[in-house]
């Protein structure tokens, strides 16, 4: 139903900035909710940020203020501009969807996951 790609991870200095990009596929990518995710070695995967079919977002405490999570329904493609890094962001991030959607039922994807290391 919907396939997921993220793409803009990278090794990065602490204090600067990633445009991380998640494209899906299919067609019902604006009835969707969208999130990312990070997982770090030996922890738990935690939500960073989510994107709601209606524009409403929501974000950790920890990333406030810092990162902005952003959706582009023409493009069916999510955002998430992340500044001000710190080496505590160094994490696989993976992006989410995830819906109800009439006529199609439950919906929900992961993609493949994106490294981001911050680290002088």
């Amino acid at each position: 139903q919907v396939q997921l790609v993220e793409s803009g991870g990278g090794l990065v200095q602490p204090g600067g900035s990633l445009r991380l990009s998640c494209a899906a596929s299919g067609s019902i990518f604006s009835r969707l909710a969208m999130a990312w995710y990070r997982q770090a070695p030996g922890k738990e995967r935690e939500l960073v940020a989510a994107v709601t079919s209606a524009g409403r977002t929501n974000y950790a405490d920890s990333v406030k203020g810092r990162f902005t999570i952003s959706r582009d329904n023409a493009k069916k493609t999510v955002y998430l501009q992340m500044n001000s890094l710190k080496p505590e962001d160094t994490a696989v991030y993976l992006c989410n969807a995830a819906g109800i959607v009439p006529d199609v039922g439950l919906v929900t994807a992961w993609g493949q996951g994106t490294l981001v290391t911050v680290s002088s």
